[in-house]
């Protein structure tokens, strides 16, 4: 049946696998929990009315039994008193309990075979349900403590004054490289400024030199 089926599906399923795929393990595992209960009831009531149905089955095959050995009486009843035709439709009926009788047996048998798979099915999913919750309460927590650890983790790295610091260190670090090349460069100008100063200052005084051996006003 359908759901024999279904509870044999939730009973083989490996919950490990199912959180390892699942995107959000809590909400699975609470989903997958929250089937085998209704399953589970399900399967309970089936149970419940399976057992009501057997014993209405052997209520009826009791009182077949009974109607038959009453037949049976009226037959040999009626042949002490000599009157064969009552004999035989007292054997006639006697023949029809017979043969509902035997029917009974074959649903009774047939409805104990059902019950006891239905109560195999009940009892297996009661300790999946069993180890879903176990395992759930464990898995919820430690899927929630790994959670709270990284909001920490990530809450301690940005807030942490260590990290902050040393951010600023490099900056300042770097502001003031920025700051010595500038004034490299600008050292740099400054000299070479005094040197083009010193450069004319010495081609005009070999140029006054010059002038001064020929005769020539500077």
């Amino acid at each position: 049946m359908a759901l024999l089926d279904r509870v044999a599906a939730l009973v083989r399923a490996n919950l490990n696998d199912l959180i390892d795929k699942a995107e959000n393990p809590e909400k699975m595992l609470k989903q997958v929990i929250l089937d085998m209960e209704n399953q589970y009831m399900q399967v309970k009531t089936q149970v419940a009315i399976a057992l009501a149905d057997l014993h209405v089955l052997r209520k009826k095959h009791r009182d077949n039994a009974e109607a038959y050995a009453d037949w049976m009486r009226k037959a040999d009843l009626a042949v002490g008193k000599n009157d064969d035709e009552l004999a035989r439709e007292a054997l006639s009926r006697a023949l029809n309990a017979e043969q509902v009788g035997a029917n009974l047996d074959q649903q009774i048998a047939d409805q104990q075979v059902q019950v006891e798979s239905m109560k195999t099915a009940l009892n297996k999913l009661e300790m999946k349900l069993a180890e879903a919750k176990a395992k759930a309460d464990l898995l919820i927590v430690r899927h929630r403590r790994t959670r709270a650890a990284n909001r920490a983790a990530s809450a301690h790295e940005a807030i942490n004054p260590g990290s902050t610091f040393e951010r600023m260190r490099s900056r300042i670090v770097r502001e003031e490289a920025i700051g010595q090349a500038h004034g490299e460069m600008l050292a740099d100008s400054f000299d070479d400024r005094f040197r083009a100063m010193e450069r004319d200052e010495k081609i005009d005084a070999l140029l006054r030199e010059i002038k001064a051996k020929k005769g020539l006003r500077a």
